[in-house]
């Protein structure tokens, strides 16, 4: 009857191994190995393929940049040209219709009143220039 005997030399039998056995996982990495080796020299054998030639010319028109500038009373200058404010509307609206369309850059004096800039900015928007920058000078 084995119930409630201790019988030791079984007991070693079924216990646990607890280290991994390196034999699978060196067979795998080996064949592997075989596997690069064998493929590498084929795949640096290259296809020779002769690929059209472009002709078309790169696109080299920019957009032109008008500056207008706002000095400290409220006056505003066209590439540095006198502009009245009635004249503004129109020349926004001739160079709306450019293709490519212009960017607009705007110089505002520091001492220039906010209205001056926003009437100036609103006045391009409804012509319909769609890029409007502020040109700033850095702080020293």
């Amino acid at each position: 009857m084995a119930f409630g005997m201790h019988d030791s030399a079984a007991e070693a039998d079924t216990e646990v191994m607890n280290e991994i056995n390196m034999t699978p996982l060196v067979d795998v990495m080996l064949v592997l190995l075989i596997i690069f080796i064998i493929t590498v020299p084929v795949m640096k054998h290259a296809v020779n393929v002769e690929l059209p030639r472009a002709s078309a010319q790169a696109q080299t028109t920019k957009p032109e940049t008008i500056q207008l500038s706002v000095d400290a009373q409220g006056s505003y200058f066209w590439n540095q040209n006198r502009v009245a404010d009635g004249e503004l509307p129109a020349l926004f609206s001739a160079e709306a219709g450019k293709e490519p369309q212009p960017e607009l850059h705007i110089r505002g004096d520091q001492a220039v009143r906010y209205a001056f800039v926003a009437q100036a900015m609103a006045a391009a928007q409804q012509a319909g220039l769609r890029k409007i920058g502020f040109i700033t000078e850095p702080q020293r």
